[in-house]
């Protein structure tokens, strides 16, 4: 019973977490469209390297996509520590450690992406699901598979 009992606390936190995260990453990115991306440009735009690999509209948005990439990093990265002390109330500070979970952290967040991704995909074009419900959907069922995988196979280590 208690190890049910923990591993509820666990899953209520990491949602809460994944939730957290999502925001930040929307902030992430309005700061970067509505701040970040019209300043760069503006002044660095003229150098032919910022203007292709971060101003250019044609024939990819360059802003969105390199804001959403950095986003993504950044909540990565503070959702690894969270889950790490916090969910998963791992102790170590030893830099192997953490880098091994870390690796395997991201390794899963990788392979969920795709899953999001395939889901999203197979809902809203396969059964013509509106975008927001494919975007639950896919999302739970991410973030579901993330918890077991991060559960079973990156916080696994007893310190």
């Amino acid at each position: 019973m208690a190890e049910k009992n923990v591993m509820k606390r666990q899953m209520i936190l990491y949602f809460i977490f994944a939730a957290c995260m999502i925001l930040l990453n929307y902030i992430i990115q309005k700061i970067n469209q509505l701040a970040i991306s019209p300043y760069i440009c503006s002044v660095f735009g003229g150098n032919d390297f910022i203007q292709v690999l971060y101003c250019s509209t044609n024939p990819i948005d360059m802003p969105v996509l390199i804001g959403s990439i950095v986003a993504t990093g950044i909540t990565y990265i503070i959702k690894f520590f969270l889950d790490k002390y916090l969910v998963f109330k791992k102790t170590s500070l030893k830099i192997k450690e953490t880098s091994e979970e870390f690796s395997k952290y991201f390794g899963f967040a990788i392979l969920t992406t795709i899953e999001n991704i395939g889901i999203q995909f197979i809902l809203t074009n396969l059964f013509n699901a509106p975008l927001e419900v494919s975007v639950i959907i896919a999302l739970s069922i991410g973030y579901v598979s993330k918890f077991f995988l991060d559960r079973k196979y990156v916080f696994t280590k007893e310190y």
